[in-house]
């Protein structure tokens, strides 16, 4: 099996997977990929009103797929929160 690496890109934050996982195959790369991104907005959503999180990763050789989701919550007219 080959090693990817999920390097995690939140803003101006980034960290790197200096780790790395084994996967079978392109198909599980993107399934955890995507599971991991939405794993994360879930957690970000309860934050500040706008996020922008990626997940990238990369094997030996360089980037392979980038899987990202920007969200934005605008509040109108008198509306307050808290």
């Amino acid at each position: 099996m080959k090693k990817y690496y999920f390097d995690i890109r939140h803003g101006s934050q980034f960290i790197r997977d200096d780790e790395g996982v084994e996967f079978p195959n392109a198909e599980s790369v993107r399934q955890e990929a995507t599971t991991t991104l939405s794993e994360i907005a879930r957690e970000c959503v309860r934050g500040g009103p706008q996020h922008r999180i990626a997940v990238e990763v990369r094997d030996d050789h360089g980037p392979i797929l980038e899987a990202s989701v920007s969200f934005t919550v605008k509040l109108h007219g008198s509306v307050r929160l808290g």
